[in-house]
């Protein structure tokens, strides 16, 4: 059984194989490691998401363990709202590092969960599949999720762009929504290393149309980081990496210790229905 969609009709995807077929015959082929190329074919040759460089440095940086609290705290919140045979799509998944944990949890715990992971960049679920997890994996965009309606009981989404319409579309009525943020003080003392006038991060209204706020855990740990690859890799995470100038790229270059906080929030909301 699968949720999957076929992203040219619109009719439920059935596997058959090594391959996602629709009614229609459309068909999606498993690449090797086992994700499905779910993308628009008008928009196959287009390059989307981050690059496999990016990619493995966050992977490299997140396997070390720096964001183990964060991952940990977003399984137990998961966890609190799903039960057996739940269906979970992680929306905008990387590659598949949160995915992974949240899927081992449900396993420890011996309750079976449909998990289902998408993200647009097709080198970022490439890597997440290639963790035989037992997760479905799929490239996709977060804006037109090949995913049917009313179909998921808890939607995950960590750091990934925010579509309100299409997370509404995919989720059942009451079902539940997991978001994971950057929250006002993170890495506030990298920043201030690297820039001259550094500004936090914006806190933003917790209201969000279509959902009920259920409320906020905050997740605050401090960092030591004692080699400068790791350092790179972390800023290379952020927003802030794409508009950095000469001079604090050299200063960022320049670190061989660092200590900075991570600083997070996980909103939970429901999903009200329409009236």
């Amino acid at each position: 059984m699968s949720i999957f969609i076929c992203p040219v009709c619109g009719e439920k995807l059935d596997i058959s194989g090594k391959s996602y077929i629709c009614p229609n015959r459309h068909t999606f082929d498993m690449a090797k490691s086992g994700y499905v190329n779910l993308l628009p074919t008008n928009n196959s040759g287009s390059v989307h998401g981050d690059n496999k460089l990016m990619l493995r440095a966050r992977r490299e940086f997140l396997e070390k363990g720096y964001y183990k609290p964060l991952c940990d705290a977003v399984c137990k919140v998961v966890s609190k709202y799903c039960c057996q045979n739940s269906v979970i799509l992680d929306a905008g998944c990387g590659e598949g590092y949160y995915t992974t944990a949240v899927k081992a949890n449900f396993d420890e715990s011996n309750i079976a969960v449909e998990l289902y992971g998408i993200d647009i960049s097709k080198d970022a679920v490439d890597m997440a599949a290639k963790r035989k997890s037992g997760v479905n994996f799929a490239a996709a965009s977060v804006f037109h999720i090949p995913v049917m309606t009313n179909s998921c009981d808890l939607l995950l989404t960590m750091f990934a762009p925010y579509c309100g319409e299409e997370y509404g579309r995919v989720m059942k009525n009451g079902g539940i929504m997991v978001m994971a943020i950057p929250a006002e003080n993170h890495l506030w003392e990298m920043k201030s290393k690297i820039y001259d006038t550094p500004y936090k991060n914006e806190v933003k209204d917790y209201a969000l149309d279509g959902f009920e706020f259920l409320g906020a855990e905050k997740v605050n740990f401090t960092m030591k980081i004692s080699e400068n690859s790791d350092i790179i890799s972390l800023f290379s995470m952020t927003p802030y990496y794409y508009r950095t100038g000469k001079t604090e790229q050299q200063r960022l270059n320049d670190l061989k210790h660092l200590e900075t906080q991570a600083d997070f929030e996980i909103l939970t909301y429901k999903k009200t229905a329409k009236e």
